[in-house]
């Protein structure tokens, strides 16, 4: 079910149970949530509070691989680097 007929479908569900008259406004609101929770669940959300919790994860592995890159570019440069010949050595 695409969106279009998610939300048509919770409008057509709305009009009709209101039709019913006042009393029926607890049930209107059980079966709503009912079916706005049943959709969410299928969209695989996650909390505010995961996804804050993910992004400090991958902003800590930013600042590592930054760091590891800046050590592998040193350490590249010594190795580019020829060393100087001693002139005790033969």
């Amino acid at each position: 079910m695409n969106k279009p007929d998610f939300f048509s479908q919770i409008a057509d569900t709305a009009n009709r149970l209101m039709k019913e008259g006042p009393a029926i406004q607890q049930d209107i609101e059980e079966k709503l949530q009912a079916l706005v929770q049943a959709r969410l669940r299928k969209m695989d959300l996650v909390s505010r509070e995961e996804f804050d919790a993910q992004v400090a994860v991958l902003n800590r592995t930013r600042a590592k691989l930054q760091d590891m890159e800046k050590q592998l570019a040193e350490l590249s440069a010594q190795l580019d680097t020829p060393e100087p010949s001693s002139p005790d050595k033969p």
